[in-house]
């Protein structure tokens, strides 16, 4: 069985986040995630703090393995969050789109693991400073907002400039992506897209179909003249996007465009008109399974690849 210091770090079997999506990782995927061995993930994202603590008190009813929460920094509920899983006893946190470094004292004094996604090694460095437990080095090729560099690309180069656990993220979908992500020295990985299609994820199925089908070329990022662009599956709403951005429209027409367009495909299943967030990888995955199913189903691959391979 692989195993990994990030197994020892947080207290789980297999060294696999589950990515924190938002309107998409609830209890019920993170309680399915965290019972088949991986490391579930609620997040936080815009929701109101009190459904955040409704979730973590679901989810522990749900499951006596370790869970985390994605707190979005951005966010102006972030501190409100950030303060709630103390008083929650949640036992690792996630975080995007900001710095955690004044929050941490606080979460380290609750026994909190602290693992910040990152873009650049710089951004590595600085959280390895701060004091950060590990940090997912996480590549363009992930779906949701992105950075411009591949995981390939990344991810040795964090391994190579920190000292702390690094994990992968972006363009992980099978066995052969994890064993390729512990080839370039990453102590585990983080999966979103594949878990899209869990049995236990409460997307609407028109959501899961439409990763089901995609092909390789299906995703296209959108939204790069805001300074934060997005990953997501090509439909008619992406065509609107690619129109501003010929006429060369400024933010706050994309960002209206955008209002509310997440939750339209996740909840109302609009995937035609709403915004199907997905990575690259989506063009793998081809059939819904559960957790425990798509977790066995990755390692099992990952150690045939690493005890197979040959260099002809």
């Amino acid at each position: 069985m692989i195993k990994s210091v990030f197994c020892e770090m947080v207290g789980i079997k297999y060294p696999i986040i589950q990515g924190g999506m938002a309107w998409i990782a609830d209890s019920s995927l993170a309680s399915a995630v965290s019972n088949a061995g991986g490391l579930g993930i609620i997040a936080a994202a815009n929701a109101p703090v009190e459904y955040i603590r409704e979730e973590i008190r679901k989810t522990k009813k749900l499951t006596n393995k370790p869970f985390g929460v994605n707190i979005m920094l951005l966010s102006e509920n972030a501190e409100e969050v950030a303060k709630m899983v103390c008083e929650e006893g949640v036992k690792v946190v996630t975080t995007g789109a900001g710095n955690p470094g004044k929050y941490i004292e606080m979460w380290k004094a609750h026994g909190i693991k602290v693992i910040p996604v990152i873009a650049s090694v710089a951004l590595a460095k600085r959280m390895e400073r701060s004091g950060v437990d590990a940090v997912i080095a996480e590549g363009c090729e992930s779906g949701g907002h992105v950075g411009e560099i591949t995981t390939m690309a990344i991810v040795p180069q964090v391994v190579d400039a920190v000292n702390i656990p690094v994990i992968a993220a972006g363009g992980v979908g099978d066995g052969r992506g994890i064993a390729a992500a512990l080839m370039l020295g990453a102590v585990g990985v983080q999966v979103g897209t594949r878990f899209l299609v869990a049995e236990e994820c409460t997307v609407h199925d028109n959501y899961k179909a439409k990763i089901i089908k995609a092909k390789d070329i299906d995703s296209v990022v959108t939204g790069r003249p805001t300074g934060h662009p997005v990953r997501v599956l090509r439909n008619k709403l992406t065509r609107k996007f690619q129109i501003l951005e010929k006429e060369g429209a400024g933010a706050e027409k994309f960002e209206a465009l955008g209002v509310g367009a997440l939750p339209k495909a996740v909840k109302d299943g609009d995937v035609d008109n709403g915004s199907v967030m997905a990575g690259q990888i989506a063009g793998l995955v081809c059939k819904t399974q559960s957790c425990q199913e798509i977790i066995k189903e990755m390692f099992s691959q990952a150690e045939e690849t690493l005890n197979t391979v040959k260099v002809v």
